[in-house]
């Protein structure tokens, strides 16, 4: 009962989530038009409808830990589900993410995101999707922000391993910008895909920043091994523990 009653509620949660995202594009969309500010605007407003509503209409708060950078950083995250990127954004002043390049014609979404300066990649072809991403962020310099990638390509469920790809060493070895690594536990909570959502405390938390400079190997393995103790950490905070789940896998 206790369950279907949660399932209830998270389909009512995803139903109005996905409605409001016409409703605040549809209100933003003449200000959008006339000043990439006022996209970030919307896309702020609407992250933080979707935070303020998935805690009352389906008990799961959502809290950022650490500091949000401000200046122009490139954030390596953890990527689990949707909701890490609303809570990223949420938070950044200026976002804008590497993103595979069908997200481009979808629509709203598509459009919102070319506006704020995101850089679509063909993520099937590796050596293009390089080339793509370190031209489209050069071409993007005049409009500073908060480049976010998430460096294993795609979400990864809690417990699953996926390799880091070489692209986050690529980016920061050829702009130079300090790193911010990001880890988070959302997936215990919010699924990659499905309708229920679980209750709980849903974080995401900003790590000590990687400086410019580093070699790129050893800028990797740094980010891995601080991104996957964190996260690890804040998914034990929620009951999942995620290396006896990667034990599991191995065994199997």
């Amino acid at each position: 009962m206790r369950y279907a009653l949660q399932y209830l509620r998270s389909l009512a949660f995803v139903g109005q989530m996905y409605l409001a995202m016409p409703v605040f594009a549809v209100l933003f969309t003449l200000p959008a038009m006339m000043s990439r500010k006022w996209a970030f605007h919307a896309i702020h407003a609407y992250c933080h409808w979707v935070r303020w509503s998935a805690r009352w209409m389906i008990g799961l708060r959502s809290e950022i830990r650490g500091t949000p950078p401000a200046s122009e950083v490139l954030i390596a995250s953890k990527h689990q589900s949707f909701f890490d990127i609303i809570m990223l954004v949420s938070v950044t002043p200026r976002p804008r993410f590497i993103m595979k390049k069908s997200l481009k014609w979808a629509p709203i979404l598509g459009w919102y995101a070319m506006r704020i300066g995101c850089v679509p990649v063909d993520r099937g072809k590796r050596g293009q999707a390089i080339r793509q991403m370190v031209e489209g962020v050069a071409q993007g310099r005049q409009a500073p922000g908060q480049l976010i990638i998430y460096p294993q390509g795609t979400r990864v469920a809690p417990g699953a391993s996926r390799p880091y790809k070489i692209g986050t060493g690529v980016l920061y070895d050829q702009f130079g910008h300090d790193c911010v690594p990001a880890a988070t536990n959302v997936g215990v909570f919010w699924p990659r895909t499905g309708i229920y959502r679980r209750p709980g405390l849903a974080v995401v938390e900003f790590l000590p920043v990687i400086p410019a400079g580093k070699p790129v190997d050893a800028f990797m393995a740094e980010l891995e091994a601080t991104i996957e103790a964190a996260s690890d950490r804040l998914m034990g905070e929620a009951g999942f523990d995620a290396p006896a789940a990667r034990a599991g896998q191995v065994s199997r």
